[in-house]
């Protein structure tokens, strides 16, 4: 593969008109939108207008002037195309890590017969550290987690377990898990499912309707490019809404908030998993990011995704100094998110050489290079000058100065 073939391959992207709505800094490939998704430009203009003039001019005649009230289900309205999802479904809310909290709570209280999490031991930590902290609360005899490796969900779907919790893709190798399977499988005993959508939601096609899924939540921060500490989502079947109860019952949650009810009736729908008063600012920063997606085809996503990944494969293996980049995401394109995973001992000196010639990755412990791929900004010119960046990096041993190997607090 040549300079010619990938400038065809941007020339051919139905896609490629989507980078000018992102404001990326110059001389820079960013490969981290799987961590931060980066700016569109109109979130630059919606939150300069909230700020001086519903905030600075219309002050709290905004809660009604300019709907801020209904922001939780207006940015949720907009995510539910994205993942699969028929109105009435999702909200905007909190964080990941509190949305399990509600669900959790709700699911076990549905399947209160049983007590087990059931989960992989490489999920994401803060999912596992969440029904940790609500078995700490209830106790084991109601809720005890469970660890297998992913290629043991199925045989360990039990009669005990009450909950299965999945995250659709790995953080670290970016594994794919089979949405529709693992939730036929997990529902057929009696075991309701929720799905961590953090690194699927945005970056290729999630059915949570088509696969009759049960609970969900993801962020707004990577894929869907809402900005740093975005607020999350989480997503409740239809069919469940009328019985399931959430234990953090603020008042936005009440059917009726405003009337000032010393008693809490929580309202009948997906409404009731809203807590207290919503982050205005940054709900509107997602509020625009999203506009972003309204010509967007997800299946063009899914296509450019894999063949931007493919494309980084095939340049890395023509390089021979690159040689012991270990790949440890899988090679069939169909069962992977929208990132590579590569292993080298020096991953963590390697990524901070790379953010200071311009190339953004990230490093996950214990010694993973991570490179995600955003199809809305990333060209293929982008893979080809990522690719010779790190040839250049490892060829001539930069990582190994003692810059590049100071521990920083984020990775």
């Amino acid at each position: 593969m040549n300079f010619d073939d990938i400038i065809a391959l941007d020339k051919a992207d139905p896609l490629a008109h989507k980078r000018a709505e992102f404001a990326l800094p110059v001389n820079t490939v960013y490969l981290d939108g799987n961590s931060l998704g980066a700016l569109p430009k109109v979130v630059k203009s919606r939150v300069a207008e909230v700020v001086t003039q519903q905030w600075g001019e219309h002050l709290i005649r905004s809660w009604n002037d300019h709907h801020w009230i209904d922001l939780p289900t207006q940015v949720g309205e907009k995510i539910a195309p994205i993942i699969g999802a028929a109105p009435g479904q999702v909200v905007c809310c909190d964080s990941i890590s509190i949305n399990l909290f509600k669900l959790l709570s709700s699911a076990l209280s549905l399947n209160s017969e049983r007590n087990v999490v059931l989960s992989t031991e490489d999920n994401f930590p803060t999912d596992l550290y969440m029904v940790q902290g609500v078995s700490d609360l209830l106790g084991e005899d109601l809720c005890q987690l469970k660890l297998v490796a992913e290629q043991q969900i199925t045989q360990s779907l039990t009669d005990d377990v009450a909950v299965l919790l999945l995250t659709q893709v790995n953080f670290r190798s970016g594994q794919l898990l089979d949405m529709h399977a693992l939730t036929k499988h997990a529902q057929d005993k009696g075991i309701l499912v929720i799905w961590d959508l953090a690194h699927s939601a945005g970056a290729l096609p999630v059915e949570l309707d088509k696969c009759n899924a049960d609970f969900a939540v993801g962020c707004g921060y990577k894929y869907l490019n809402g900005g740093p500490g975005s607020p999350a989502f989480l997503y409740v079947a239809k069919r469940h809404q009328a019985a399931v109860k959430q234990p953090l019952s603020g008042w936005m949650g009440h059917a009726k908030p405003f009337a000032f009810d010393a008693q809490y009736q929580g309202a009948d729908n997906v409404n009731q998993y809203l807590c207290g008063t919503p982050s205005v600012i940054a709900m509107s920063a997602l509020d625009a990011a999203l506009d972003v997606w309204h010509d967007v085809n997800i299946f063009h996503i899914r296509e450019k995704s894999i063949a931007l990944a493919d494309v980084f494969i095939k340049l890395v293996r023509s390089q021979s100094c690159l040689a012991d980049l270990d790949l440890c995401s899988t090679e069939d394109s169909t069962q992977r998110g929208s990132q590579l995973a590569f292993a080298h001992d020096n991953a963590f000196a390697i990524c901070q050489a790379l953010i200071e010639k311009g190339v953004i990755a990230d490093f996950r412990a214990p010694n993973i290079l991570r490179f995600g791929f955003t199809p809305l900004y990333n060209s293929f010119e982008d893979i080809w000058k990522a690719v010779t960046i790190l040839a250049d990096v490892v060829y001539t041993q930069l990582y190994k100065e003692p810059r590049f190997n100071k521990a920083v607090k984020v990775t």
